[in-house]
């Protein structure tokens, strides 16, 4: 591990879901006004009983997506509300974000760059849900990082602070030396825990703002 106490960063670690597409919380606000749902009661079933709820045993792989479907949609009734799980998967083929591409790709030029994302197993969900088009372009985006730590396969899921150390150990850079993109604040505090400077991205433009003032390159075109 590079252990160097100089300030300046040596890598730029970043969420996929909510950073690199746009946040698949805006789809759920959707369905749920389509399905006559309380606002932000799907982002609330995913808050409740975090680490061994549905989709965390999603995200880990402990289940299959039929599995899945079925653990959810108990989990909605016994909060009082139907839902289609099936739906909920779709919601989260996101839209990718241009300028956050360009951010990564000219980050990429100055730092080590990997990805630490909490999914699903290839060819099931949100991908298979994507124009072949789209499926491509985000193939495309993912071969921008050197690494790409998967819930998915390694059996651990953010918030879990090994799965941060392990994108850490991959890139030989100390926590000290990483800065960390998320848009969800509760991924956002490990990282903080260890070291890591951090970004909580809800508007990308601003997000890209702050990024460029800790790596001091620019990152727009």
């Amino acid at each position: 591990m590079i252990t160097s106490h100089a300030n300046s960063p040596l890598a730029v670690l970043w969420d996929f879901g909510g950073v690199i597409l746009t946040s698949p919380f805006e789809a759920f606000r959707r369905y749920e006004r389509e399905a006559g749902l309380p606002e932000d009661f799907i982002r609330g079933l995913n808050a409740r009983n975090a680490d061994a709820n549905a989709w965390a045993k999603m995200e880990r792989s402990e289940v299959s997506l039929d599995e899945f479907v079925a653990l959810f949609e108990s989990e909605a009734l016994a909060r009082g509300h139907k839902l289609d799980g099936w739906r909920v998967l779709q919601a989260l083929s996101g839209d990718i974000r241009p300028q956050m591409v360009e951010a990564l790709r000219r980050c990429k030029a100055a730092f080590r760059v990997a990805c630490i994302t909490n999914n699903m197993k290839h060819g099931e969900g949100p991908g298979m849900a994507r124009s072949a088009d789209k499926a491509a372009a985000v193939a495309e985006i993912m071969t921008l990082f050197e690494y790409v730590v998967e819930s998915s396969k390694l059996g651990w899921r953010k918030p879990d602070p090994r799965i941060y150390r392990h994108a850490c150990e991959l890139l030989s850079v100390a926590p000290e030396r990483c800065i960390y993109l998320d848009d969800l604040g509760v991924n956002l505090k490990p990282a903080r825990a260890m070291g890591m400077r951090t970004i909580k991205v809800g508007d990308p433009d601003t997000a890209i703002a702050e990024l460029e003032a800790m790596v001091g390159i620019p990152l727009r075109g």
